[in-house]
């Protein structure tokens, strides 16, 4: 089985593109979800955050999001040292879900695809771009927040540039049309490499 990685930056339209894959029968993983799923369903990573960062992140049991923000954004030796509790977790997950699936391929959305260092569990990867004036557009009327937010968070992340040089695959998300073409593209590559993959290990 094939794993494909889809990352972009905020507003990109990445998980338009996975929900059209998912369209077509693809199992998706999404990173963001299930790490938030984890912080308070593992014993082992609410143990971990609470020894990091103190009791006072969950309330009856509950992730306080808000507080954990609070002691880790804006300070990058404390969100490393929370991505470095997180990740691992997330990505040990990904592998169990990986074998629970059957079809060509699967994938899993991150927008933190190369940060997180998810990309050594995948295959093959692709980025999802757009321009920065349309992701800005989209996360502000998505999340309702200010155009400075939103660029606080953009200067966060992977540059379009840098995810280009990095990923497999890129393909650009302006319109709804466009996309689905690529999508197409994309299901009839990751399908025809599961074909070789699977002809290849025969053959041994």
């Amino acid at each position: 089985m094939i794993r494909v990685g889809i990352c972009g930056g905020i507003g990109s339209g990445k998980s338009t593109v996975c929900r059209m894959f998912a369209e077509r029968g693809v199992a998706v993983y999404v990173a963001d979800e299930r790490a938030k799923g984890l912080m308070n369903d593992s014993e082992s990573l609410r143990e971990a955050i609470v020894g990091a960062f103190g009791a006072e992140c969950y309330r009856e049991g509950v992730l306080d999001r808000v507080y954990l923000a609070g002691r880790v954004f804006g300070c990058e030796e404390q969100l490393a040292r929370l991505n470095a509790i997180v990740h691992p977790a997330v990505k040990e997950d990904f592998v169990r879900w990986v074998s629970e699936q059957s079809g060509d391929y699967v994938i899993i959305e991150a927008a933190i695809l190369f940060e997180a260092q998810f990309d050594d569990v995948v295959d093959v990867t692709v980025a999802v771009l757009a321009p920065r004036s349309l992701r800005l557009a989209r996360a502000m009327e998505r999340d309702g927040v200010s155009c400075e937010k939103i660029e606080q968070r953009m200067a966060a992340q992977c540059s379009d540039e840098e995810l280009v040089g990095r990923a497999d695959f890129s393909i650009v998300n302006i319109s709804l049309e466009d996309i689905q073409k690529d999508v197409a593209e994309l299901d009839y590559r990751f399908r025809a490499m599961a074909v070789r993959m699977r002809e290849s290990n025969n053959e041994q």
